[in-house]
């Protein structure tokens, strides 16, 4: 199936995608982060996978969450009748994970089959099963899976099946629970208890959404699918449940991204305090917190969802990948790099959570001084940039701009707060970094922002220009940039992060336009008075998210498909702020 084929589910800790053909393809137990009882996804059926469907050909199948929600309803139509699939994950708070499957019958009398197919460790494992009260147990090493159903179960070699048969007004209950193979059997909760509770958490949790701007269905979409990639435990938010689903069909740009990013931290709680879940946004900067403490010359860009610091890359060769593209990757090598642009983010969250509730904690000023006083030894240095590339470090235009933001609101919290800090020095080092920008980094003969300094590259990232507050979003410069974008790096109205061809990023071949710089592109042109437009754009963007409104991390124009790790916090993150920019022109222009 195309990665737009897949639905999300999840508990707040983990998350399944199940494909429109009722298989539950991806899922990693316990975490986010564990190896994958199913990986069907990057591999085939062989990978582990659990499949309910009818046993004979579908006539047509259509799927929805139910509103506010993220519980998942498949209508399969078939020759001898109909069936709903209602899959969800409820909320675990201190108990085990569960994913909860029921077939109702809504027409007519449909033969079923299930298969479960556990393949614990990256399908590295073909575990024991043996028969246990209605249902069985799967036990591999420290996993343990039990499945509850009142369908009798057959297994062999590994799998599970069963055959039935759902008559109009019939309901089948299958729940997955995984448990410690070493500790005590979980207690499975009953099927329609768990639907009911999980249907008003998630209803009072999108009552909460207080934006009432243009798009509000795509933002509380988008909301939804954030919140159901955070952490509960630590706060922390994922960049995307799955790993080394390809930028680029075929190729080698394939990356795990079941960690959370810093990079996507500012505009994580600009979208939760705009949309007023600062619950949300608060537990994510004090998990921030916690990981910019300490060394700040040891501030990683990315983490592990508990703020595990060592995410050390290896491949699994023996899993072929999404259509053959190889490697899989397990781990994130990137994290290693030096990217000057997360000083920016982690001061940038201080400042918007300050702002947010109006005084700063006096125990958390000397944490941001001493980041702060830190940049100042570091910002003229090249770094690796905000896309992760493997190629030289540059001294890149966008990170000189996160540098300058550092700085901007260091000096905002010591005017506003009354703070101690050598805010002349370092209003004198923001005006310098402002000024070095504007002429190391702006090519004067076209009229644009480059991708670093002294570059004829352009670099979409150099579309944050406006939006974190370098340059009015009027100003001659940022409407040349914007144009010189659209031109360079379009490709069919959609924007790529860079020329491939033509910037050294360590690899080979090609990748997808990036929708979260399609989104920037939509936030500048509100900023720019082009709202008409933003508009155009952000509706063709939207148009290309799936039947339940997911967004991967790029659009392949030239296959006409999603590609990259799905679904993408930064798309539905950019998406949100978009929104939100639109309504902001739009309130402004009366």
């Amino acid at each position: 199936m195309r990665i737009e084929d897949y639905g999300l589910i999840g508990d707040l800790q983990s998350a399944a995608l199940v494909g429109r053909d009722g298989a539950v393809d991806w899922l990693c137990l316990p975490r986010f982060d564990s190896p994958s009882c199913f990986a069907a996804l990057i591999g085939d059926d062989r990978h582990g996978h659990w499949s309910l469907r009818p046993a004979g050909a579908s006539v047509d199948i259509t799927r929805r969450y139910r509103a506010g929600t993220l519980i998942l309803e498949t209508d399969i139509e078939t020759a001898d009748g109909a069936v709903r699939i209602i899959d969800f994950m409820p909320r675990r708070g201190d108990g085990p994970p569960q994913l909860m499957r029921i077939v109702e019958g809504l027409r007519g009398r449909v033969s079923m089959r299930m298969n479960l197919s556990i393949r614990p460790d990256y399908s590295e494992i073909t575990p024991w099963i043996e028969p246990a009260a209605n249902g069985v147990l799967v036990v591999a090493g420290p996993d343990s899976f039990r499945l509850g159903t009142a369908v009798p179960v057959q297994f062999a070699d590994g799998n599970a099946t069963a055959d039935f048969v759902v008559n109009e007004g019939g309901r089948e209950r299958f729940t997955l629970c995984w448990h410690n193979s070493f500790g005590p059997d979980p207690l499975i909760e009953d099927a329609d208890s768990a639907l009911a509770r999980t249907q008003a958490w998630w209803r009072e949790w999108s009552d909460r959404l207080e934006y009432a701007g243009p798009y509000r269905d795509e933002v509380l979409t988008s909301l939804i699918v954030l919140k159901a990639m955070t952490f509960e435990t630590t706060g922390a938010l994922i960049a995307a449940p799955t790993t080394s689903l390809p930028e680029d069909i075929g190729g080698v740009r394939n990356w795990d991204y079941r960690y959370c990013w810093i990079r996507d931290s500012v505009l994580a709680l600009e979208a939760l305090l705009a949309g007023g879940y600062t619950e949300e946004a608060f537990s994510f900067r004090n998990f921030l917190q916690r990981v910019g403490t300490g060394d700040p010359a040891k501030i990683q860009i990315m983490y592990g969802i508990g703020g595990e610091r060592r995410l050390m890359e290896f491949d699994l060769p023996h899993l072929p990948g999404y259509e053959g593209s190889a490697p899989v990757r397990v781990g994130n090598a990137a994290s290693e790099q030096f990217q000057l642009d997360v000083y920016g983010e982690l001061i940038g969250v201080a400042f918007l959570s300050t702002e947010a509730v109006g005084r700063v904690d006096p125990r958390l000023w000397p944490r941001w001084r001493t980041l702060v006083e830190y940049v100042e030894s570091i910002w003229g240095e090249p770094d690796d940039g905000i896309w992760e590339t493997r190629g030289p470090r540059r001294h890149f235009t966008q990170s000189k701009v996160m540098a300058w933001v550092v700085f901007d609101r260091a000096v905002r919290l010591v005017e506003r707060y009354d703070l101690e800090g050598p805010v002349e020095r370092w209003r004198q080092l923001r005006d310098r970094i402002h000024d070095e920008v504007c002429e190391r980094g702006f090519d004067s003969r076209r009229n644009t922002f480059t991708q670093y300094y002294g570059s004829d590259e352009l670099d979409a990232s150099v579309l944050t220009i406006p939006l974190v507050g370098f340059l009015p979003g009027t100003d001659d410069r940022v409407t040349g940039t914007i144009d010189a974008v659209i031109r360079d790096l379009g490709r069919d109205g959609f924007v790529s992060r860079y020329s491939t061809a033509r910037t050294d990023d360590g690899l080979p071949g090609d990748e997808g336009q990036f929708l979260a710089c399609s989104f920037w592109l939509v936030s500048a042109l509100a900023l720019n008075g082009r709202v008409d437009q933003a508009r155009a754009l952000f509706e063709r963007l939207t148009a290309l998210s799936n039947d339940l409104g997911l967004l991967a991390e790029e659009y392949d124009v030239g296959r006409a498909r999603q590609v990259g790790n799905f679904p993408q916090a930064f798309s539905h993150l950019t998406l949100i702020g978009a929104a939100y920019a639109i309504a902001a022109a739009e309130t402004a222009g009366g």
